[in-house]
């Protein structure tokens, strides 16, 4: 399971260095056309580069929640023992779940929102921009699983995770 989980995260980050790639046409033509007279100004520039990174933040967000680097703040007292790290991190990483599942829940109806209406630009589809964010909650879920999964592994054997890290 570990393995998938892997391939999941390194996907997701060659996805976001992709978006970023794609990301930079749009915004580049619409600098080259605001300060020049060399392309027209296009109008469906603003909502690609939008779209793109609508798509680049949900997937960061998945990153940085496998991670751990999404920004926290520490409430609680840092403890000294493993089991005192394991249950500090079992109650962060609860909350982050919790959330995700909020996340979850109202962004499958956000989505399905978006399944009826479509760009007034480029005539996409709004399901395709809208889909990111229950994708993204999904990942979360995914990934604070694995971490619980690690929490209860430093419970039981609090020497050898504790010291691997």
């Amino acid at each position: 399971m570990r393995r998938l989980i892997d391939w999941l995260y390194r996907a997701l980050q060659a996805l976001i260095t992709f978006l970023i790639a794609i990301l930079i046409v749009p915004v580049t033509m619409q600098i080259v056309s605001r300060y020049t007279d060399l392309i027209p100004n296009y109008i469906w520039t603003e909502e690609m580069a939008r779209f793109c990174l609508i798509w680049i933040i949900m997937l960061g967000a998945s990153v940085a929640v496998r991670d751990g680097s999404h920004f926290d703040v520490d409430v609680l007292p840092h403890p000294k023992t493993p089991h005192g790290v394991a249950l500090s991190r079992m109650v962060v990483h609860g909350v982050i779940l919790l959330v995700a599942l909020i996340f979850l829940a109202f962004g499958w109806r956000f989505a399905q929102f978006g399944y009826d209406q479509s760009s007034e630009l480029t005539g996409i589809n709004m399901v395709t921009i809208h889909i990111a964010f229950p994708f993204a909650a999904l990942t979360w879920v995914v990934f604070t699983l694995e971490k619980f999964y690690d929490d209860i592994q430093l419970m039981k054997r609090p020497k050898v995770v504790y010291e691997r890290g």
